[in-house]
């Protein structure tokens, strides 16, 4: 019996399709929308409702857009870590871990002596804890990126088992030498001292000034990838390092750059969660701001200014998806559906953009 002919293949494109590339972050919002309301239809909730629900819960109100822009504000710093990453096809897969590296560093330096800094001086605290954060963060991805680089070890694999070693570490710490004493025996750490926590961008809000350093470092960013030789390079190693490597440029190095400055970014991430919003570090920070951020990354084409647009509309969608819940009686598990599915869908338009779909 003779085996059929599979009647369609893939064909490369001599050049990726621009069109294609354009389409690809809204066709993936409405094929995940289209699957998002089977789901909802499977729970008995009417499609429509459920939807309007959704959006209003999410920027119908002056306090729901604040909780969106506040929920996406730690998105937008995990999203432009996972875009610099994947532009030099370093593929970190670890935010999650560096932010709560990040997180625990800031904690550790503008925590000690029970919250006060030895005393030392806000000008002088502050900057060194944000500083110590980035380090951390930027350390953590320095040796999957050295392994990389040196010994061709898959950095999908150490990044995304180093998330769970950092997480049994501040788990540790919480329980350990960084416990609050005062938090009657709740695994947390050391509250930051009023002075070192991020002022209010919208009184009477949850939205902090971090928001506005989110917004610039993507315009930085942009900037550094489109504008100067640097960002020439990192898009050269990304598009085909044996090419780049025959250039004269150096691979190596260009990796363990873009290592630190998407781990900075990480780290980052989870200074501003304590000192805008949590002011202390607890096991439950993050509900997956990291992995989010990888979706928020490919949503945006890997541009940093799209990376903006993409983590307000997954902060959204996870806002609102509690209004939606309450409402309703919609699983709030659907948000987390619609961030997978986007993922899923982007990946495949991104595919056909640089595939064509021929019969055989």
């Amino acid at each position: 019996m003779s085996r059929q002919a599979w009647p369609l293949r893939f064909e490369r494109r001599a050049e990726p399709s621009r069109g294609w590339q354009l389409a690809a972050p809204f066709v993936a919002v409405a094929f995940t929308l289209a699957v998002a309301s089977l789901l909802v239809a499977w729970a008995g909730a009417p499609v429509g409702q459920a939807y309007a629900l959704l959006l209003e819960g999410a920027f119908g109100s002056r306090f729901a857009i604040t909780e969106t822009l506040t929920r996406a504000t730690p998105l937008i710093f995990t999203g432009l870590a996972a875009a610099v990453a994947f532009r030099a096809r370093l593929f970190n897969i670890g935010a999650e871990g560096q932010l709560y590296a990040g997180a625990l560093a800031a904690v550790a330096v503008g925590g000690l002596h029970d919250g006060t800094g030895f005393e030392a001086a806000t000008w002088l605290l502050f900057p060194a804890m944000i500083a110590a954060a980035m380090l951390a963060g930027a350390l953590l991805l320095l040796g999957p990126a050295l392994l990389k680089s040196r010994l061709g070890v898959d950095e999908v694999v150490t990044t995304l088992l180093l998330n769970f070693i950092v997480l049994l570490f501040v788990s540790m710490m919480l329980d350990g030498p960084m416990k609050d004493p005062t938090a009657m025996g709740w695994p947390q750490s050391v509250a930051l001292q009023d002075p070192l926590q991020l002022g209010k961008l919208i009184e009477r809000s949850r939205v902090h000034t971090g928001l506005l350093a989110a917004l610039g470092l993507a315009v930085a960013l942009w900037l550094l990838l489109q504008r100067t030789a640097t960002g020439l390079e990192i898009r050269a190693v990304g598009a085909n390092p044996r090419a780049a490597a025959f250039a004269g440029m150096p691979v190596g190095w260009v990796t363990v750059k873009v290592a630190m400055m998407s781990g900075a970014l990480a780290g980052l991430a989870g200074a501003v969660e304590v000192a805008g919003r949590t002011s202390y570090v607890t096991l439950d920070m993050s509900p997956g701001y990291g992995y989010s951020g990888i979706v928020i990354a490919m949503l945006a084409g890997l541009n940093p200014l799209g990376v903006v647009v993409a983590a307000v509309f997954v902060a959204g969608m996870l806002v609102g998806a509690d209004s939606m819940s309450r409402s309703v009686g919609v699983p709030t598990y659907i948000a987390d559906v619609i961030v997978a599915v986007s993922l899923i869908a982007i990946l495949v338009t991104s595919l056909l953009a640089q595939y064509r779909c021929r019969r055989s």
